[in-house]
């Protein structure tokens, strides 16, 4: 057996047994129509299995017929109620489980080629779907093991694609409510003909008009575009980075703005003014004096000694 399966199935995960289908287990309604036909060509030592564990020595698990190993894990479930967690051969007898039914994993791997992720990682997070199923089966139920095992397995992949194709992680409660605000807006923008409103989404999902906001921003997480990247409708446009953002000159002058107003404060109520007509409505000297009722040559000296007191309060603070 695998080493990698040996160490997973190991320490089996100290939880109850579960009904199928409970909140643990994400379902997408798949059910077993696309399992992988019966191969008329099994192996002598499947079909002659009789529940020795003996006679699992040398099989290859993975040349197996789909329904010999469904036959073959009816044995052996049986054999797993009757053996102490923990042992030694309930260990060997949930691996063997295990690797008997890695096809199912790949078939299940198999919806989701197309993905950017490695098959392999697929596999081996559909592995872990598995190994869920078999700790959580019960055959009393009459349930066929695939049957119960594919929306685990399945779910647990979805997962892992929910987990990680975000650009930006969120909280899993935002990725669930990306998914319902999609699916309502989809039902709602069919039924009204035009988009739904955040009050017609939050009364559709039976949520506070403050949470449908917040998966609306939490969805602009979900991908993110490279700032080199060209634009795919016109390849003659410049990158990203060169068409959003720019020089703020205004942002260096903010620190100065912030340090003078105190100092600003501190003046006399006509060199205020004074500084406000100048700076702010543009004046001239020559309309400050007319405003003031005092002579250009006035205001100029009011003017530089107060600029000159400013420029020495912004040394000190310095």
């Amino acid at each position: 057996m695998s080493p990698r399966l040996d160490a997973a199935a190991s320490t089996p995960p100290a939880r109850p047994h579960a009904e199928h289908g409970d909140d643990h287990t994400e379902h997408d309604g798949a059910d077993t129509d696309g399992l992988p036909v019966p191969d008329d060509e099994a192996t002598e030592s499947a079909i002659a299995f009789t529940g020795s564990l003996d006679e699992l020595e040398g099989i290859a698990f993975d040349e197996i017929a789909p329904a010999d190993a469904r036959a073959m894990s009816k044995t052996l479930f049986d054999r797993l109620g009757t053996l102490e967690e923990g042992t030694h051969e309930y260990s060997y007898v949930r691996n063997t489980l295990i690797e008997l039914n890695l096809a199912l994993v790949k078939f299940a791997a198999s919806r989701f080629r197309s993905r950017s992720e490695p098959m392999e990682d697929i596999i081996q997070v559909g592995t872990i779907g598995l190994i869920k199923a078999i700790d959580r089966f019960e055959p009393a139920r009459g349930v066929e093991f695939p049957t119960f095992a594919m929306p685990t397995i399945i779910g647990e992949i979805k997962r892992f694609f929910r987990d990680t194709s975000w650009s930006v992680r969120v909280p899993r409660r935002l990725q669930e409510l990306r998914l319902d605000l999609a699916k309502a807006g989809d039902e709602l923008s069919q039924l009204l003909d035009r988009a739904p409103t955040v009050d017609e989404l939050a009364e559709r999902l039976d949520i506070d008009r403050d949470e449908v906001v917040e998966g609306m921003a939490a969805s602009n997480a979900y991908t993110a575009s490279s700032l080199d990247a060209q634009p795919e409708e016109d390849d003659s446009e410049s990158a990203l980075t060169d068409r959003i953002g720019y020089e703020d000159h205004g942002l260096e002058g903010i620190e100065y703005v912030e340090s003078l107003k105190p100092l600003i404060a501190e003046l006399a109520p006509r060199d205020r003014k004074i500084l406000s007509l100048r700076f702010v409505a543009n004046m001239t000297q020559s309309e400050i004096g007319e405003e003031l009722g005092i002579s250009q040559m006035h205001v100029s000296r009011l003017l530089s000694r107060t600029l000159v007191r400013l420029r020495k309060g912004l040394m000190i603070d310095e």
